[in-house]
């Protein structure tokens, strides 16, 4: 593995349902953090409707752009479900039955009615690809290349990513620790830029919060390397400390 290499990735979310605010999306937040564990940058997030164009061109220009593109919704029983579609015609290939995830789905509904002809669309994939496994309803996701096709059901989705951990080629992962501090963002930029410019390999991110009538903000940094955050903490909390704002390890 070569530690020196960032890989990167980006998530297309796929839904009206998203668009419209009648779901929230909970997939971002849970894919960023394991790709965080598995060394890979999360570097872009687009949300589509269920539409083909749309899907496809998001979908090409991310697996174009980074090394992994994973997509969440739009993989299920239904007429409106046609991520499999989109992706299949984005990259010139037919869909097919694969007969593995018929066997899954077989498996799965001998005792929940059968399968029928909605259930069997969840055994589409694009030409070629192979499976993601799915412990919770049986139907797997599905892998094509760089693009990994998830299911939009958040728990579903998770356990997805679960079966995929260890086997992605990534870097170190990203580590990251949290001060907290009672200080007007405003007040304290030239001290965060500062304690990033003289730590070579940090990134400080900065969130601020309105509470209990006061300003605050958390202070995230972020490395690959353990000992370079706690320098840089240590350097940052002591600087605030010298401009009279004190420090909450943890955050806020």
């Amino acid at each position: 593995m070569d530690d020196t290499r960032i890989w990167t990735a980006g998530i297309v979310v796929i839904g009206d349902e998203i668009l419209s605010g009648r779901t929230q999306d909970r997939n971002v937040s849970q894919i960023g953090l394991w790709l965080n564990l598995q060394g890979i940058r999360l570097k872009e997030v687009r949300v589509v409707a269920d539409d083909m164009g749309a899907i496809a061109e998001a979908v090409t220009t991310i697996a174009g752009r980074y090394d992994y593109c994973f997509t969440t919704g739009g993989i299920g029983p239904t007429h409106d479900d046609i991520t499999v579609d989109a992706i299949a015609a984005a990259f010139g290939l037919g869909v097919e039955i694969h007969p593995r995830a018929r066997a899954i789905l077989e498996s799965y509904y001998e005792t929940r009615g059968g399968v029928n002809e909605g259930r069997l669309r969840m055994a589409r994939v694009p030409a070629g690809a192979s499976l993601i496994e799915n412990r919770i309803s049986g139907a797997p996701g599905i892998r094509l290349g760089n693009v990994f096709i998830l299911a939009g059901v958040p728990h579903i989705a998770g356990q997805m990513i679960d079966a995929l951990t260890g086997t992605l080629e990534g870097g170190r992962p990203l580590l990251s620790l949290t001060l907290g501090s009672w200080a007007p963002e405003s007040e304290v930029a030239d001290i965060l830029r500062h304690a990033e410019k003289a730590h070579e390999g940090c990134q400080i991110g900065s969130y601020p919060f309105f509470r209990e009538g006061r300003v605050g903000a958390n202070f995230v940094i972020r490395s690959t390397e353990a000992n370079n955050i706690d320098r840089c903490a240590a350097d940052l909390a002591s600087e605030l400390a010298d401009a009279g704002f004190e420090t909450v390890p943890g955050g806020i």
